[in-house]
């Protein structure tokens, strides 16, 4: 009987901590940010948004959660089934936030619905797809940008990819690039070629993923004058500088297209005022997922990573579904991308850990109080640590290394303050 009672409870033992085990896990697409990891993640961010700051930008922070409408097809980055879903106490659908963008649309539209003027909002905001996670890809990410509400002109285009190049280089990133591509060229080409909005969806992802065949195929089939589908079959290839791609220019006949070149001319000069044309490549091919880009995108790349590190373009036409008509224009740093890119290029990230650590003994409680409370009063951080007994001041000097805290204080019984650096 007690052998069987014993038996019972240490199987019930280890199913505890088999369960215990298993809650030290974090779901698939998600992690844990902690010690200076976490620190130089904060770090990085701060510094963007300080950039952010010095364009004039002010910051919003939007719920985590929206109603599905927020989000629907014509509004959102992502599919339905690529959402976190779930139903409030109403029966309401809710949605974790796939993007920021449309949230800030939502909000203007709610509170600047009078604003005649600009409206300059930056965020840092948490987004979640519910994607498959394959070559470990995030479905919780952090995000960092800006939305410029209001202002139509190729100045406000410029400012966009600007801020990015700022906003990149104070991060510590030193070597990337900002490839621009013009939506409204595409859409003039497919508009110019009566095509149907089904093979539009075909011929933008085959051009996407530069599937030279697979564009082939598909404008052969098409009864179209040689010189549109000439402009169609080079699309793929059509990216470099902006001298290069204006040379598609004499083979155009469509006004939109033609404008958009012209659209792109205009950035390339207001880059050229801010001296980063260095920075910047364009590329015709470049197409979006979004559906709600209207005009010029952009896309940041750097080594390191196999994702893009920044994406943004010209909203024009996703306010009006919130009631408020006005152009629009904005980017998102994908932090955590930005992160893993510095990190393999070995880019060192300088945080600020704490200054003092304050070690005292149970019995010197009040000397080592104060101690802490003086140095804090006077902008010192100051980390306050009990030495219990068992503990050896060769594992709290150990610990003290391994925090990476500047000086270590001790306040030990029967002995003067004495400090190591």
């Amino acid at each position: 009987m007690g052998n069987s009672i014993r038996r019972r409870f240490k199987d019930r033992h280890e199913r505890g901590k088999a369960m215990a085990a298993e809650l030290f896990h974090t779901p698939e697409g998600v992690r844990d940010l902690y010690d200076k990891e976490c620190a130089r993640k904060l770090a990085v961010s701060e510094r963007i948004s300080q950039v952010f700051h010095l364009y004039g930008y002010q910051d919003i922070e939007t719920p985590t959660f929206e109603f599905f409408d927020v989000f629907n097809k014509e509004r959102g980055s992502v599919s339905s089934r690529e959402m976190f879903k779930f139903f409030d106490r109403d029966n309401n659908t809710l949605v974790l936030k796939p993007d920021v963008t449309p949230a800030i649309a939502r909000c203007v539209a709610k509170y600047f619905m009078e604003e005649t003027l600009p409206v300059r909002l930056c965020y840092r905001e948490r987004t979640f797809t519910n994607n498959t996670s394959y070559q470990g890809r995030l479905k919780e990410v952090t995000q960092t940008g800006v939305e410029l509400i209001g202002d139509d002109s190729s100045t406000a285009d410029g400012e966009m990819i600007a801020m990015v190049i700022d906003g990149l280089k104070a991060s510590g990133l030193k070597e990337f690039q900002v490839e621009v591509g013009q939506m409204e060229f595409f859409r003039g080409l497919v508009e110019e070629a009566g095509m149907d909005e089904e093979t539009e969806e075909i011929l933008r992802e085959q051009i996407e993923n530069k599937n030279y065949f697979g564009v082939e195929e598909l404008v052969s089939r098409r009864n179209l004058p040689d010189t549109l589908r000439e402009v169609f079959l080079k699309l793929p290839e059509l990216f470099g500088t902006l001298e290069e791609i204006k040379k598609v220019k004499s083979m155009i006949r469509n006004q939109r297209s033609l404008k958009a070149i012209e659209r792109l001319e205009e950035v390339q000069a207001i880059l050229e005022d801010y001296e980063m044309e260095e920075y910047v490549s364009y590329d015709l091919g470049m197409l979006s997922k979004y559906q709600y880009y209207t005009g010029i995108i952009f896309k940041a790349y750097t080594y390191g990573t196999g994702e893009y590190i920044v994406t943004g373009g010209r909203y024009d036409k996703l306010l009006v579904q919130f009631g408020k008509d006005v152009p629009a224009v904005g980017f998102a740093i994908v932090v955590d991308q930005l992160m893993l890119a510095m990190a393999r290029q070995k880019i060192d990230i300088r945080v600020k850990m704490p200054d003092i650590m304050v070690v005292y003994e149970a019995g010197v409680q009040d000397k080592a109080v104060k101690t802490a409370h003086s140095l804090r009063k006077n902008g010192v951080k100051t980390v306050l640590v009990r030495k219990a007994e068992g503990i050896s001041e060769e594992e709290c000097r150990e610990y003290w290394k391994r925090q990476g805290i500047g000086k270590l204080v001790w306040v030990l019984v029967g002995k003067v303050i004495t400090w190591e650096e």
